[in-house]
């Protein structure tokens, strides 16, 4: 094995920090709709609830984007791209890895998308990542295709 990397999207609040962040927005919320609810504003009360709600589904549907992931494995013989959807299902490619190209985007003002590409087949990976970490990969699959194009 000449390269084995798992790229997997960076989530920066755990499911700890989540449930303590939507408990004290809850608690938060409600001592607000009470205080609402004294002066004689009931229906403030439940949209307090449909926001922390709505605050709560869209974690959950960043969480459920976050179990995507890509593996890519380089041998002698191929560069092989196997993928997860956040569904589960996972997909598998393989490249020749004597003519591949490691490809950048940099003319803009961050780096562009992450390509393989290899006799008119064009594999985008990494698009999760952050401008940074898609430059590393790219540095770091570039030498490790080295050895295989020196023969």
């Amino acid at each position: 094995m000449l390269f084995d990397a798992v790229l997997t999207p960076h989530r920066s609040l755990s499911p700890a920090g989540f449930r303590l962040l939507i408990g004290a927005l809850s608690a938060v919320g409600l001592a607000a709709g009470i205080a609402f609810l004294a002066l004689g504003a009931w229906p403030v009360l439940g949209f307090f609830g449909l926001d922390i709600a709505l605050l709560a589904w869209c974690f959950h549907a960043n969480y459920r984007q976050g179990r995507q992931w890509e593996r890519l494995r380089l041998t002698p013989d191929a560069l092989t791209v196997e993928r997860a959807n956040p569904a589960g299902r996972v997909e598998q490619v393989r490249l020749p890895p004597w003519w591949l190209r490691v490809e950048i985007d940099r003319s803009g003002e961050r780096p562009g998308p992450l390509t393989l590409a290899t006799h008119g087949q064009r594999e985008t990976v990494g698009a999760f990542l952050a401008p940074y970490e898609r430059v590393e990969v790219a540095d770091a699959l570039r030498q490790a295709l080295a050895p295989l194009r020196a023969g």
